[in-house]
This record gives structure tokens, sequence and C-alpha cells, in this order.
């Protein structure tokens, strides 16, 4: 099994508005980034809202996902990858960290990643594009530990530099895992 933690608790400050709720398609920005997970082969969806929960849950509610609001979300992502990994299915293998605000990374590009972990022996997987890591990454179960220790706004970054060895970089076609929209001229650029 394999969980997923979508990471959209944020404040989106240099954005100036509340990003996960932005226009995306026909949805929004965190509704995209649900479903590409729900297309996918993980078998279950965690989402860690934070800033706005209540408006953030009102998008998504109705999905098969699991959720949880996290109340320290202003203390740095390491707050929401602790408050998923909280709700993570006892059985599983590997946990996914995903980030709320890459609705462009399809469900073909999760599941490449997904397929590299289950076929190789490496306990951490990360895409890259054109030599470029990005989002999502996929930590085996042994890493929970670790996970659970991080402290302020930082994802896995420092546990992928302490495991050099133990990471399979996945190289996909798609500039999504490094794309990401931070401010008004990111999602202008994709969506405008």
């Amino acid at each position: 099994m394999i969980s997923a933690i979508l990471l959209a608790a944020g404040q989106s400050k240099r954005m100036g508005e509340l990003k996960q709720l932005m226009p995306f398609g026909q949805s929004t920005i965190v509704e995209q980034a649900v479903d590409n997970l729900l297309g996918s082969a993980v078998d279950e969806v965690i989402v860690v809202v934070g800033c706005r929960a209540e408006d953030v849950i009102k998008a998504i509610a109705a999905k098969p996902i699991k959720l949880v609001i996290n109340p320290d979300y202003e203390q740095g992502m390491s707050t929401s990858v602790i408050a998923g990994l909280n709700l993570v299915h006892s059985g599983v293998q590997g946990v996914m960290l995903a980030l709320g605000d890459q609705p462009l990374v399809n469900s073909q590009t999760i599941n490449r990643l997904i397929e590299g972990f289950y076929n190789h022996d490496k306990g951490i997987v990360v895409p890259t594009y054109q030599g470029r890591r990005g989002h999502p990454i996929i930590f085996a179960i042994k890493y929970k530990e670790q996970l659970l220790k991080l402290r302020g706004d930082v994802g896995g970054r420092q546990i992928i530099k302490d495991h050099p060895d133990d990471v399979l970089d996945v190289a996909v076609d798609s500039e999504s895992i490094v794309a990401d929209f931070d401010t008004t001229d990111d999602y202008q650029a994709y969506v405008g």
C-alpha cells in the first residue's frame, strides 16, 4: 500500500490569496491535485488543510479522502507532514508527499513513481525533469520516524541528503514536478 499525503495547509503568502481555492480548469487547484491522486494507483489519499480549513474542506469533502486539520500550519510544512503521517494506514509500505499547489502533476506521472517504488529496492523515489528533482516524493515506511522528527518549513529534503544511496531518481517528461504556483505570475503562466 502507498498512502498519499497532500500538503494543502499553507497560507499562500507570496500569492496574496489562498491558492488552493483559485480556479483551475473546471474546479480549483486543490481539487485538481486531489483528483490526480485519486486517479492514480495510490491506496489512500490524506489531505492536510490548515489556513481557511473550512473553505478548503468544502471544496473537497465529497471526495473519497481522509481529511486532517493542521492547527500548527503557520509553523511550517513539517507540521503538515506530521499531521498526515498520523493518519496513514497501518499496513502501508510507502508514503507519498504531494504538494497542494501542483495540480499539473497527473496520474500517469504519479503512477511512474509508484512503479519505481515497487520495482526497485530503493526507499526513496524522487521524480526528475531535465536533471532537476521535484515532487511528489515517495518515502518507504522505514523513514516514518525521521519524517515525524522534521521541524520548521521543510519537507523530506534533509532525509534525501542523508541517504543518497537509497534514492531512486525517476526521470519524467513533464515539467509539472518542478512547477508550482507560488506567485500570480506562476499562476497566470499556466492558466492564463
